[in-house]
């Protein structure tokens, strides 16, 4: 039952399997792709105890051995200490650059890792095993790795695609229903950016989604990196288009910063916050009908999500600290802010045309909303 979506970038071009027992074969699909039969795996302390020996048994019957590094979980594991970390193992692991590093975990353990795996030797082979949605359907796919500084996410890293991507659908029933949740937050980022008809069939298909079914959830797990796949495939290195997959991540981001970056907020829940504003402030603009934000909000509410600031436990700073705190973003150009709005569900485009005064009013308001 499993499904591959290629990613076409020329001589870096790769596949990514979606289905349900990967891991297992996990050494038949990696060996030809290697010199020799070892690799280095890079994993976490929540996802080592789950499935690191199921891996392991899955390269080994493909007769490849593996060493594994277990950083801590979490955010602050994106951070100078533990790059430095996995470099230096993986020098001392005499990694060559014809080898690959394995990245075992979600989006923090992949953008670690792949960022490693770009400036070691100036560049080895990785291979991407996401265990969490939100990394089977965004942080793994298009070659974005880096790690996050005191100014903001993200800002230190480079563009390394993948060798191959591995999502196995199997490993999805081990996530907590926040977590999982929060995943579902960057899938509906899609629909709401480009597929209309994606949309309504998560209006349709989420519940069953979210309560385990397989089927439906291969089906979102491909149409997202499908979708992703081709917006890379045009704009690998964020110039123009790839900003698109960036909706909702202007607030986003601003709000994580405001939170700590901690478990008050995860990345996905902001998404979802994220998406809900843009949809807001694009009705205020006159771009969308006003149904359009109704029907965004509805659908994450019916999923049980958080959708406003006011589900944001804890203080926030006030809406001129919020705005502060998005002019922090890489999608800054000449200080000017650039915002994905949607002139309705999957019609989203790029602006830079927005002017502040609109969007501090719009987090003032969301903000006596949290009183």
């Amino acid at each position: 039952m499993s499904e591959t979506v290629h990613v076409g970038l020329g001589d870096r071009a790769y596949d990514i399997h979606i289905g349900p027992g990967l891991l297992a074969q996990a050494g038949a699909l990696i060996a030809p792709m290697l010199a020799r039969p070892q690799v280095r795996v890079v994993t976490d302390e929540n996802v080592a105890p789950l499935h690191l020996e199921s891996l392991r048994d899955g390269l080994a019957a493909a007769g490849i051995t593996m060493e594994a590094l277990v950083l801590p979980a979490g955010e602050s594991t994106k951070s100078w200490p533990h790059f430095e970390r996995t470099v230096e193992w993986l020098l001392a692991e005499k990694v060559e650059r014809r080898d690959l590093v394995v990245a075992l975990g979600g989006g923090v353990i992949g953008d670690l890792t792949g960022f490693a795996a770009a400036v070691l030797r100036r560049g080895v082979g990785f291979v991407q095993i996401p265990t969490s949605l939100l990394a089977q359907v965004d942080s793994s796919v298009g070659g974005k790795t880096g790690i996050n500084a005191p100014q903001g996410k993200n800002l230190i890293g480079a563009f390394h695609q993948p060798s191959l991507v591995l999502a196995d659908i199997d490993v999805l029933g081990t996530l907590k229903p926040r977590d999982f949740l929060a995943g579902y937050g960057e899938v509906v980022k899609y629909g709401l950016l480009g597929d209309s008809e994606f949309f309504e069939w998560l209006e349709g298909q989420g519940p069953a989604l979210a309560a385990g079914d397989e089927a439906a959830r291969i089906a979102a797990v491909k149409r997202s990196c499908e979708m992703k796949a081709e917006i890379v495939a045009r704009d690998e290195t964020e110039q123009g288009d790839r900003a698109l997959l960036n909706l909702g991540h202007t607030f986003c981001h601003a709000l994580e910063a405001a939170t700590g970056f901690g478990d008050r907020l995860l990345h996905g829940e902001g998404v979802a916050i994220g998406c809900a504003l843009a949809f807001e402030l694009s009705y205020r603009l006159g771009l969308c009908s006003q149904e359009d934000p109704s029907r965004v909000r509805q659908h994450l509410a019916e999923m049980g999500m958080k959708v406003d600031l006011k589900d944001i436990p804890g203080d926030l700073p006030d809406a001129q600290a919020l705005l502060d705190l998005m002019a922090q973003d890489k999608k800054v150009i000449d200080g000017q802010l650039r915002f994905i709005l949607a002139r309705g569900i999957g019609q989203a485009f790029v602006t830079s045309d927005v002017p502040k005064d609109a969007v501090l009013k719009l987090l003032q308001d969301e903000l006596k909303r949290r009183v």
